[in-house]
């Protein structure tokens, strides 16, 4: 593991037990800190170097790689050469500095989808945490400039939407109060960058999800197809503790644990004996034998969505086996879709059974090496292979890197899910104390700022290190309707974006189409055979010894 409980240098820690993300494998919206993604939601940019600067110096300790992971990666930096400048910039060494690193990108087939950075958010649905802090998350990510994904289930789960089965028509949906608010909170900030992605389930497929958003939104909305995710190998969940939401549920067509119609549970229920229940979505395709049929079922799918009036569709995939990854990589491509999210193991949610999390499906680094050599054999076929984002594990700027080497030239982005949920808890925890009467409205866990905030700053304009610009962005007016965790996802996203522009900067590629394997290295020799990426003793070891034979 690289990730031990505690970071000195950066003076950071766990409250958990840190997974190979670096984030605690039970992240908590209540958490007082400070993990290095807590902290940076703070103080931004500053907390890519060592603290104590003038009293110490600092040296890495990770020299050893076990096993074949992320972590076991290393990045390649060259002395001389620089690629992808500018048109406007020169090789001069004045042109060459990491502040001019553009991070801008495009992922599509027909139509292209400009994003600030090559970052998009995880899927965020049902789950009340999604929905507490969804201003946060939303807003802040219009306001980065990238794509952030409606969940499966929102539709279904709101007691207020209105879902008429009779209907004669596809669409039932009449109307999904919780849905708009989604839609509208992105939206209201958007400038031309990023994308609001909303997710199909086979529960949002039957209750017409779809023709309802492109009915209301028209071409402002991506509609994504959900095979899978790398946390589970069944359909979502959440946790319910009302007997009579449980039953709403069940109505509303939904697989319910313990099921809340039985007289004994109810029974149960009441005497204390169980005090909650399990919502779950059902598995798609199970009526489907054979790869032909799947195909079939696929294009009939993306030729639907189309003829309803969608322009952008994309795909999210889990962690199955190499059949599924290649059937979704080849019918992507065939569909000319617009982006194919590629999720392994071990993946994080909010109410995935912790054993199948722990214990199914395909590791993220041979998932999306596995993905690389599969999209090359299209490729050297002629074909055109669809966009590509990474997701999996992810929390900082240097696995943003690595994801986009590993499947460059086809990986165009990288989806966190856990990380960038981060700092929308701690900008409302924030705010709810510095505030007391929003305390409830913003979901606020605490009574007062805790320590490790207040060695920070005392007010919002001293804790983000990103306040004001945001409010350069939004106006001085405008900063009354943004909510601190959408200050602290903004803080977030700018300390990876530089630290992302400092590593691009050291392997001399100045824009992020120019990323390629070639920028990685291989920390142990099992790494390199699972992922084609070639040791660090091997690396430009040949063109070495004709140096040295010149």
């Amino acid at each position: 593991m690289r990730f031990e409980k505690s970071n000195d240098v950066l003076g950071t820690t766990n409250r958990g037990n840190p997974a190979e993300s670096s984030l605690c494998t039970l992240c908590r919206a209540d958490c007082q800190g400070r993990c290095e993604t807590w902290l940076s939601s703070l103080v931004g940019r500053k907390l890519l170097y060592p603290r104590s600067y003038g009293i110490v110096t600092a040296g890495a300790n990770n020299t050893t790689h076990m096993g074949v992971s992320y972590n076991s990666l290393r990045i390649q930096g060259y002395a001389y050469g620089a690629q992808g400048l500018n048109k406007e910039m020169t090789n001069d060494p004045d042109d060459c500095i990491f502040p001019n690193v553009n991070l801008e990108t495009e992922f599509g087939s027909n139509v292209k989808t400009k994003i600030k950075m090559p970052l998009m958010t995880g899927a965020l649905g049902s789950t009340f945490v999604a929905a507490k802090y969804w201003d946060a998350f939303a807003i802040g990510g219009s306001l980065v400039g990238i794509p952030v994904v409606i969940g499966e289930n929102v539709v279904g789960v709101d007691r207020e939407s209105k879902i008429n089965p009779g209907a004669t028509r596809k669409g039932k949906i009449e109307i999904s109060p919780e849905l708009d608010r989604r839609i509208n909170t992105y939206l209201r900030y958007y400038e031309g960058y990023g994308a609001i992605i909303v997710q199909l389930n086979v529960e949002d497929t039957r209750n017409g999800v779809a023709e309802y958003v492109v009915d209301k939104y028209g071409d402002k909305c991506i509609i994504e197809l959900k095979w899978g995710q790398g946390a589970k190998d069944i359909g979502g969940e959440i946790q319910v503790t009302s007997l009579d939401y449980a039953l709403f549920l069940k109505n509303r067509g939904y697989v319910v644990d313990p099921d809340p119609t039985l007289p004994e549970v109810q029974t149960a229920f009441k005497e204390g004996s169980i005090k909650s229940f399990a919502r779950h979505s059902r598995l798609g395709g199970t009526n489907l034998d054979t790869v032909a049929q799947v195909r079939d079922d696929f294009m009939s799918s993306v030729n639907y969505l189309r003829s309803i009036g969608f322009k952008r569709i994309t795909l999210k995939t889990g962690s199955y086996g190499m059949e599924e990854l290649a059937m979704a990589i080849k019918f992507a491509s065939d569909a000319k879709m617009d982006l194919l999210t590629i999720d392994g193991s071990g993946g994080g949610t909010g109410m995935s059974p912790w054993n199948m999390m722990q214990s199914w499906g395909v590791p993220s680094i041979i998932l999306h090496s596995k993905a690389y050599e599969y999209a090359s054999i299209l490729a050297a076929k002629g074909q055109k292979v669809v966009d590509m984002s990474f997701a999996g594990g992810f929390a900082l700027e240097d696995h943003i890197f690595k994801a986009l080497s590993l499947g460059a030239p086809f990986t165009k982005l990288v989806c966190m899910g856990r990380a960038i949920m981060i700092p929308g808890f701690v900008g409302s925890n924030i705010e709810g104390a510095l505030d007391p009467d929003k305390k409830a409205a913003v979901n606020g866990h605490w009574s007062e700022l805790p320590k490790t905030v207040r060695e920070v700053g005392s007010s919002a304009k001293e804790i983000f290190a990103s306040y004001f610009d945001v409010e350069k962005k939004v106006g001085k007016n405008e900063m009354k309707n943004i909510p601190y965790g959408a200050i602290a996802f903004y803080t977030l996203a700018d300390k990876l974006a530089c630290g992302l522009q400092q590593l691009m900067a050291g392997a001399r590629k100045f824009s992020v189409n120019t990323i390629s394997r070639g920028d990685l290295m291989s920390g142990n020799r099992e790494t390199a055979k699972e992922t084609g990426i070639p040791h660090v003793a091997d690396v430009n070891d040949e063109s070495a010894k004709k140096i040295l034979n010149s």
